[in-house]
Parts: C-alpha cells; sequence; structure tokens
C-alpha cells in the first residue's frame, strides 16, 4: 500500500489512479494523518438492502387509530 501526501497525489494524480487501475491502493495523507484512500472501482463493495431482512416486524395494527385514553396523553 502506497502512501501520499495531498500535494503528491495533487501533483501525480493520473499516475497513481493508473497504479489504482493495477489494483493497488493508494492512501492520501495530510500531515502525515491518513485522510482518503484511492482504490480500484472493482474494490468497491456493492451495497445490499437486505442485509437485516427477517430481524423486524411491523403489526398489523400499525396504522390503526390510538385508544382514547392515550390520545388523552398527548393532548392534555
Amino acid at each position: 500500500m502506497k502512501h501520499a501526501s495531498v500535494g503528491e497525489a495533487k501533483a501525480h494524480f493520473s499516475a497513481l489512479i493508473k497504479r489504482a487501475e493495477a489494483g493497488e491502493e493508494i492512501v492520501v495523507t495530510r500531515s502525515g494523518v491518513p485522510v482518503a484512500r484511492i482504490v480500484p472501482a472493482s474494490a468497491a463493495k456493492e451495497r445490499s438492502f437486505a442485509n437485516d431482512e427477517g430481524l423486524g416486524f411491523v403489526a398489523d395494527d400499525f396504522d390503526a387509530p390510538l385508544p382514547a385514553e392515550l390520545l388523552k396523553q398527548f393532548y392534555a
């Protein structure tokens, strides 16, 4: 994994992109602290929205009117 300062990344961006296309990961640093990564597009993970499927439920009466005694507490 290559490290490049922000200035170096700015000056050699095209070369860093070519290295990323070849499969390398480049960490961009500011004052020695990592602030960004340049990675191959194929390394980006596809997001899935079904990872939590089956962990929750919606009650059958979810949108039913609230009981009168509970509504009184909201408007008291």
